[in-house]
């Protein structure tokens, strides 16, 4: 009797221990221009979701000469640990990477 009370209480363990299933991606898409210029995001069931946009844009170099770059624009949402939900949008070009929402510290205006 003490041996399947201490099976059952190992047993028990393991379900407790055990990962939990990692979330489901219901929507995916990806979608690549010849240019380089793409679109792409997705959606899983435990309510994360991205989307992004990649663009070509040309620019000068410091000897004026011209290249091309991707700029970048996208947004992430997902749900904390507090349970509120935190929406991410950016965008990444020249100047660098420009992220923008509740949970990013704002910069302190000085006059």
């Amino acid at each position: 009797m003490k041996f399947i009370i201490l099976l059952a209480l190992a047993l028990a363990a393991v379900a407790v221990a055990a990962p939990p299933e990692p979330p489901k991606i219901i929507r995916s898409a990806f979608e690549q221009q010849p240019e380089g210029s793409y679109v792409f995001g997705f959606e899983t069931d435990d309510g994360i979701v991205r989307d992004e946009t990649g663009e070509l844009k040309e620019l000068l170099d410091e000897d004026k000469k011209p290249h091309t770059v991707v700029v970048v624009r996208g947004s992430y949402a997902y749900t904390d640990k507090d349970g509120k939900r935190e929406t991410i949008n950016y965008f990444a070009d020249e100047t660098g990477y420009h992220a923008e929402g509740d949970s990013i510290p704002k910069p302190v205006s000085r006059r």
